[in-house]
């Protein structure tokens, strides 16, 4: 008598017995593999030597000294001093910008430069009363910072700064040093004036005291990238289920809707204007949080929520576009599109003058470098255009219609050569009160 017939259930797989077949590893075993070498040395590749991989890091040099030369000499010392600073850093580590005071707070005010050394008006002036009883106190070289940009870039232009300015205090008092020595100075004054230029560090652009010393920015638009992420594919498992081409498992129930005929295309349209739906719940809810609850600065706030939804839905149409094209894939394609390879590109943490030239290459279009930097002009640049919030607003449209695009003719393609989804379940026999249909 069959199992069916005798009522039995039929007898259960045990986990060791099928663990046995090496094909049910294979695929689970190297996707795990590849994932977990490609994330590896994508992150670690892009941050364990920022100072070796330093290229063309923008400074702005103000060189403001009036003069007159020292006795003997063309120049003034605010002129030496620039050419020694350009001389003391590795080439092609630093870009030195020769501004004046107004273009300099102008690029600091728009996120152009990470920070910059000020040469002041009276600085060959204040050295040589150093060698007089003229003297009311040291010179000084002002070092400015841009928080803004993040703490790190803003630290290692701070750094390279202040090396490059102590060289030139020990070039200039090697000078002084010499002439004193032949005007027969003691050796206590000569020490003094060996290292003469006092080096003073300041905050060129300040930022608000809640803005995670330049980090919120980059943390806001991780969480506008992850909501899109991570709702984009909730809500295409959501309808999946939703429309019985999945089952619903939660926990120990499990469901399964009726079959909803419906075409690829259509299933995505749905997909897509859920997500600008929830993406509007989603965005307003970040805002409150970060904002209203945690006290986070900022300001032009209905720009910032314009920018965060249409940044959140154009990451999740991407998600849509994506699910729809590869199927079971599709999330771990998403992923590395939207999170792996955009997260050591973006430039929010390590400057992308900081990194290796593949992921300055991937800055160029991957998501979060252009999301980081609209958000980073809105919170602390005053929104003005060419500190981001152009380019951002660009590849958001960019992005929004190339996921259009291949979403829809993707879907489109499919449904013409007739690759459906999964057919309706057929319906179960009618009962006909015999042991076989019971």
């Amino acid at each position: 008598m069959s199992s069916k017939g005798s009522g039995k259930q039929p007898s259960l797989a045990r986990a060791v017995v099928v663990a046995r077949h090496g094909k049910i590893w294979l695929v689970p075993t190297i996707l795990s593999a590849l994932v977990a070498l490609c994330l590896t040395l994508l992150y670690m590749g892009g941050i364990l030597n920022p100072n070796g991989n330093l290229r063309h890091l923008p400074i702005a040099l103000v060189n403001s000294d009036q003069g007159p030369p020292l006795p003997g000499q063309q120049q003034t010392l605010g002129t030496q001093v620039s050419r020694s600073v350009a001389a003391a850093t590795p080439p092609g580590a630093v870009q030195w910008r020769r501004l004046s005071e107004g273009q300099m707070q102008d690029q600091l005010a728009s996120g152009k430069i990470y920070g910059a050394l000020v040469i002041p008006s009276d600085f060959t002036t204040s050295v040589a009363a150093l060698t007089t009883s003229q003297a009311t106190a040291r010179p000084a070289l002002t070092v400015l910072t841009n928080p803004g940009l993040g703490s790190l870039g803003s630290s290692l232009a701070s750094q390279i700064t202040q090396r490059a300015a102590h060289q030139a205090s020990l070039t200039i008092g090697k000078q002084l040093a010499a002439h004193a020595s032949e005007q027969g100075a003691n050796t206590t004054t000569q020490s003094l004036l060996g290292d003469p230029v006092t080096v003073t560090t300041k905050v060129g652009h300040p930022i608000g005291g809640h803005s995670g010393l330049g980090l919120s920015g980059f943390y806001f638009t991780l969480l506008l990238v992850l909501t899109g992420f991570v709702g984009g594919n909730i809500i295409n498992n959501g309808v999946d289920a939703g429309l019985g081409y999945t089952d619903n498992e939660i926990g120990p129930w499990h469901t399964r809707r009726p079959t909803v005929p419906i075409s690829r295309t259509q299933t995505l349209l749905l997909k897509m204007l859920m997500t600008a739906g929830i993406s509007v719940l989603t965005t307003s809810l970040i805002m409150v949080a970060a904002i209203g609850i945690l006290g986070m600065d900022a300001s032009h706030l209905p720009l910032l929520w314009l920018f965060s939804y249409c940044a959140s839905l154009a990451v999740g149409l991407g998600v849509q576009a994506i699910n729809a094209a590869f199927g079971g894939i599709g999330q771990v394609v998403s992923m590395f599109v939207f999170i792996a390879l955009a997260l050591p590109s973006s430039g929010a943490t390590i400057p992308l003058h900081a990194v290796p030239g593949f992921y300055r290459f991937l800055a160029l279009f991957e998501p979060m470098r252009q999301l980081s930097d609209g958000v980073r002009a809105i919170l602390y640049f005053d929104a003005r255009a060419d500190a981001g919030l152009t380019r951002g607003w660009v590849m958001i449209a960019i992005g929004s219609a190339l996921a259009l695009l291949f979403g829809f003719a993707m879907t489109l393609y499919y449904d013409r050569r007739g690759l459906h989804r999964l057919t309706a379940r057929p319906a179960p026999p009618a009962s006909t009160g015999t042991p076989e249909s019971s």
